[in-house]
Formats: structure tokens, sequence, C-alpha cells
């Protein structure tokens, strides 16, 4: 497997299969939509896309590389206690990397200089109104990282193999707004249960990696 390969040679492998940091705004043609990945009853927003990013962090472990995740409180408006990647909103005038880095920093106190870009993934839109760039980067383990109490309950680590894994890619349902049941991706992975936009997007670097997965 090529995640398996010595770090550098890695390094290179990933970069080769994403887009470069310059590449902004994204394509409309390579925008990903929610949609895509969910079963029945579905109303995305109507409203213009608001532009944000996140930070795909691949830690680089003696065995292997780790994706860096958090977990939202339970007390926030939207999405209590799920799992997802450090990231928000976009100020006027930024990058999707400069937006990533700093959400970062804000979120779990990961300092910028730590992170070596490596690229952007595949553009993605929520249903909510959203438009979601993954900024990839590298950064060293066992960083003193600190939870900003105020919008993440915790952060933890899950191997990028086992996320990249289709066998591990599952079906949740949940029910919707309207009470009807819709189905989407989900990714558990021990007492962790990741899904929604965050589950989406690894999928989609999975397909950036490794292709289409059955």
């Amino acid at each position: 497997m090529s995640l398996s390969l010595p770090a550098a040679e890695r390094r290179a492998w990933i970069r080769e299969r994403l887009d470069p940091l310059s590449r902004a705004p994204p394509d409309p043609a390579a925008i990903r939509h929610a949609h895509e990945f969910i079963k029945g009853a579905f109303q995305p927003s109507n409203e213009p896309a608001a532009l944000a990013a996140v930070l795909v962090a691949l830690v680089e472990r003696p065995d292997g590389l780790t994706v860096l995740l958090t977990t939202r409180p339970d007390h926030m408006r939207s999405h209590a206690g799920q799992i997802a990647f450090p990231g928000g909103r976009a100020d006027p005038g930024e990058s999707p990397a400069e937006t990533a880095l700093r959400e970062a920093e804000e979120e779990i106190g990961l300092p910028r200089d730590q992170v070596t870009l490596a690229g952007l993934g595949t553009p993605y839109a929520t249903g909510g109104g959203y438009l979601i760039v993954p900024v990839v980067g590298f950064v060293p383990p066992d960083l003193p990282l600190r939870p900003n109490p105020g919008e993440v309950a915790d952060i933890f680590e899950t191997p990028l193999e086992f996320l990249m894994d289709p066998a591990n890619h599952v079906e949740h349902q949940i029910q919707a707004q309207t009470g009807e049941t819709i189905v989407t991706l989900a990714m558990p992975w021990e007492d962790r249960f990741i899904w929604g936009a965050t589950a989406q997007m690894l999928r989609l670097l999975h397909e950036r990696l490794f292709g289409p997965a059955p």
C-alpha cells in the first residue's frame, strides 16, 4: 500500500494527488455535493455558499499516518457532539490554507509553523450552505495541543489507513427534520462515530489517493 512508503516518498505520493495550494477559488466543475452521499429526503440550502476550509492534518507517526480529528461540544448550536476537522468560515481575503491554519490554531492550539502543507483536496458543498476546501498538511506527532473549550470537546487521532479502507465505510441511518429516514456515509472507529461532512470529505480524499471506491 502506498501509505506504507518511506516518509519522504509518501509525502511526494500524496502531494501528487492533490491540487496546488494556489488553486483558488475552487473550480466549479470540481465541486462535490453532500446530496451525492445521501439517500432519501434531502433539502440543500438555496443560500449562496459561504467559503470555508478545514485542515486535514496527517500526523507522521513511526507506525504510519493518522488523521487529527475533533469532537464538537454538546452545547454547540449546530452539529453538537459530531466529529469534525479543525476549520471554519473564511475571513475576507483569506486563502483556504490561511483559513485552515488560523482555525486549527484557534480551535486546537496547533502552531501553523508546525504544519507542512501538501495541497488541496476536493471542494465540498454542504447541505447547509458552505463550500469547504480541505487543506492537507503533515504535522509531527505528540504536539502539546490544547482544545478551545468553546469549540472543541476532544482531540484524537484515527489511522489514515483505516479511514482509507472502503471496507470501513458503512451506511448510517438518521432522521431528517421532516421525520423521514435518510441514509448517509459513516466510518465507525473504536468508540468514535465519524459521519456527515467529515466522513464524506474523507471519502473524497480516498478518491484522490486511490480512485473511486467500489
